[in-house]
């Protein structure tokens, strides 16, 4: 098998595409998939602490984790770039062809008003769909 490398990107690297890449390197690491798994945003807006929160409920630590920007690794070799959010997706840069691309808009929990608890539900909603759609994207490879 190829050396498999899958970059997640959203608007600020701070919630979806940290999420996924947490996601990702978990259900690699459960199947023992050999691949680098990295995530940046069209701008670093740091990692959002209620991502770190809600990450927590499935035993996953990103507490170390940094928001960094696609241009950091617009050189790298990825072999897959997966956008979490259409802006992302609009404004992703053109990576070689040999680069599989895929998009998933997930809602922004980011954007959530209400309660406390409600702004954590609409956390916790995406971070369920984005778990999904990890352990999905990452059984086609084992």
């Amino acid at each position: 098998m190829k050396n498999l490398s899958f970059l997640v990107i959203c608007t600020g690297n701070s919630c979806r595409s940290q999420m996924a890449e947490a996601y990702l390197r978990h259900f690699a690491k459960i199947h023992n998939l050999k691949a680098s798994i990295l995530s940046a945003g069209i701008e670093a807006h740091g990692v959002n602490p209620k991502v770190i929160d809600t990450l927590s409920d499935d035993n996953i630590d990103i507490s170390k984790h940094t928001s960094n920007t696609i241009d950091e690794y617009i050189k790298h070799d990825i072999s897959h770039v997966i956008t979490v959010c259409d802006h992302a997706s609009e404004n992703c840069p053109i990576f070689p062809k040999k680069t599989i691309k895929t998009h998933q808009n997930f809602y922004d929990p980011t954007k959530a008003t209400g309660s406390e608890h409600e702004i954590n539900e609409a956390f916790k909603k995406t971070r369920i769909q984005i778990k999904k759609f990890c352990e999905n994207y990452i059984n086609q490879f084992i």
